[in-house]
This record gives C-alpha cells, sequence and structure tokens, in this order.
C-alpha cells in the first residue's frame, strides 16, 4: 500500500483538496446556528406568550435543513451558486442572531415587553395583520412615487439648466444652495398654507427631497463635462442642442446616479413625516398609530418591510446605472 502511494505522489495530492471541498463550511455552520436558534425557540418556555412561537421555529428548522443540504452539494454542483457561497458568513450570523434574540427577549425577559419583540412576535404581526399592511404598502407605494418621480424630473431639468447657463447658475445656484440644507420636514408650516390637500404637501415634501441632490449633483457633473468636447463638436457643426443632449447630460450621468441615490434615501427619510399630515393609511401613518398603542411590534414589523422596500429599490437603481453606464467599465 505505501509503495503504491509513493508511486503516484500526485494522485494523492490532488484528492486531499477534494476531500477537503466536500462540504460547504460556511452552509455547515449556518445550519448549526440556525438548528440551535430552532431547538432554542422551541424548547425553551416564552416568558410572555406571544404567537406563532412554534411557526418560527418550523420555520428556522427548515432554514437549518436547507443549509445542511447546501453544505453537502453545494461542493458536489458543477457550477457553484456564488452569491450563496458569497453571503455565507452572513447566513451564520443571521442565525446567532435569531439565537441571541430569542434568548434575550422571548426566553429571558432581559429585553421586555412592549418596547421589545421577538422574532415570532413580528411574524405573528404578518399573519394577522398581513391585510392592513399590504394597503399601507399601497399608499406608501403611491405617494411615493408621485413625490419621487416628479422630484427627481424637476431636479434633473433644473440640474442641467444650472450646469449649462451660466445666467440661470447665478440666479438659481444662491437659492439651491440655501434651501438645500433645510430639511423638506421644515416646510411643512408652508405646505399646509400653499397646497390644497395633506396629500399634495405630502407629494411636496418627498419630491423636495428627492429633487434637490438630484439638481445639485447633475449642475456639478455638467459643468464638470471637459470643455474640448464641445469645442470639436462646435467645429463639426452641432447646435446647443446637440451639445446639451449629447455631450453634457450623458457625460454627467455618473453625478446624476449620485444624486438619485441620495435622493432615494432622503425621500424615504421624509416619507414616514410626510404620511403623518393627516394621512388615513400608509407606512408612516400605521408607524404612528401603534406608536400610540405602544404596539412596538407593530412598528417593528412595519420598519422591516420599509426597509426591505427601500433596499429593493437601491438594487433596482444599481442595476439600471450598471446597463446605462456599460459604457464606463474600462474607463474609469
Amino acid at each position: 500500500m505505501s509503495d503504491a502511494l509513493s508511486e503516484h505522489p500526485h494522485s494523492l495530492a490532488g484528492a486531499l483538496p477534494l476531500a477537503r471541498s466536500a462540504i460547504w463550511k460556511d452552509g455547515l455552520l449556518a445550519a448549526a446556528a440556525w438548528g440551535v436558534a430552532a431547538v432554542i425557540t422551541y424548547a425553551l418556555p416564552d416568558v410572555i406568550s406571544w404567537g406563532a412561537t412554534d411557526l418560527f421555529a418550523l420555520l428556522v428548522a427548515i432554514g437549518a435543513a436547507f443549509f445542511l443540504a447546501a453544505a453537502v452539494f453545494v461542493p458536489r454542483l458543477s457550477r457553484e451558486p456564488k452569491t450563496l457561497i458569497h453571503y455565507g458568513p452572513w447566513y451564520i450570523a443571521i442565525g446567532i442572531w435569531f439565537a441571541l434574540w430569542e434568548l434575550t427577549t422571548a426566553k429571558l425577559g432581559w429585553l421586555p415587553k412592549p418596547f421589545f419583540s421577538p422574532p415570532q412576535g413580528l411574524l405573528h404581526v404578518y399573519i394577522t395583520d398581513w391585510s392592513r399592511l399590504l394597503i399601507c404598502v399601497a399608499y406608501t407605494a403611491r405617494l411615493w412615487a408621485l413625490g419621487f418621480f416628479s422630484g427627481i424630473a424637476v431636479g434633473f431639468v433644473a440640474g442641467v439648466a444650472l450646469g449649462w447657463s451660466k445666467r440661470f447658475s447665478y440666479w438659481g445656484m444662491p437659492v439651491l444652495k440655501l434651501i438645500g440644507p433645510v430639511p423638506a420636514s421644515a416646510w411643512i408650516p408652508c405646505t399646509f398654507f400653499i397646497f390644497p390637500s395633506t396629500f399634495h404637501a405630502s407629494i411636496f415634501l418627498v419630491a423636495l427631497a428627492s429633487g434637490i441632490p438630484v439638481a445639485i449633483l447633475t449642475a456639478a457633473g455638467v459643468e464638470q463635462v471637459n470643455r474640448a468636447y464641445y469645442d470639436v463638436a462646435k467645429t463639426l457643426g452641432a447646435s446647443n442642442r446637440y451639445l446639451i443632449y449629447r455631450i453634457a447630460i450623458p457625460a454627467s450621468l455618473p453625478n446624476v446616479f449620485v444624486g438619485l441615490f441620495m435622493g432615494l434615501y432622503y425621500s424615504f427619510a421624509v416619507l414616514v413625516v410626510a404620511e403623518m399630515l393627516g394621512a388615513k393609511f400608509g407606512l408612516g401613518w400605521y408607524l404612528q398609530f401603534n406608536t400610540a398603542y405602544s404596539a412596538y411590534a407593530n412598528v417593528y414589523a412595519a420598519l422591516i418591510v420599509m426597509a426591505l422596500i427601500c433596499a429593493g429599490l437601491v438594487r433596482l437603481l444599481f442595476t439600471l446605472r450598471n446597463r446605462l453606464l456599460a459604457w464606463q467599465k474600462g474607463i474609469i
């Protein structure tokens, strides 16, 4: 046997990496963490009854089984799922977080009710109050879409004008710099007087929060365009319209997208305040309503929904940016 191994040392050296990679270690650790969280949730008694405890334990146990199966089968796949492997440490951290969250809230009561809620408390909210949450999401989506898209449209046009026209910039830029640092919520008294309804006032607040960073960064992008591009185009007979649409705007798109990202975050920050101006539904109204009744599990559940929606929109904006700015690859 030893002679055979000595005759084929390379085959033994090649077999060792295969043996080591037979298990996806992060998946195995994630399965262990999620399994411990499931055992803690199901086996230990709750200090206060929260509801949906058994269901949450079952869901976490299913997650543990999934990661255990992935730990075994992922190394054997011809094409490994790169996204799953990349977020392996995160899956471990989430499992540990579930276990600690359960212990400190539902099991030991170190973080007491009603100020803190265990994960099954949030799950119970989604099960029992899902219809109202969906209605609030729909109302919030309508308000945000009207405010955000109108804000970035006006901000983009104003930014191009500010960056292109020196006369417009002379009068407009000081005004923009004056109102830019002021929080959008500070304009609430004025909006009550100017707009006919609280809904239109809320749209204005969201539009203001999202449009100002787009205008400022678009103007900066247009101003930073290399003047040599304009000179060459003018030599070839290009008009001002051609210079704006074919040179200034495309060259300023990287700055525009930075403004869009900032405007997206600012719009969500103002959205909660805007929906407190007499709105009948919406996630902001939902937060205010449940805070008044100390239903903090509902508050946390709504905040998670808002965070997921914002993260999805950011991801969508990244995808759009990567497609429109594909020409930057290899240049920047």
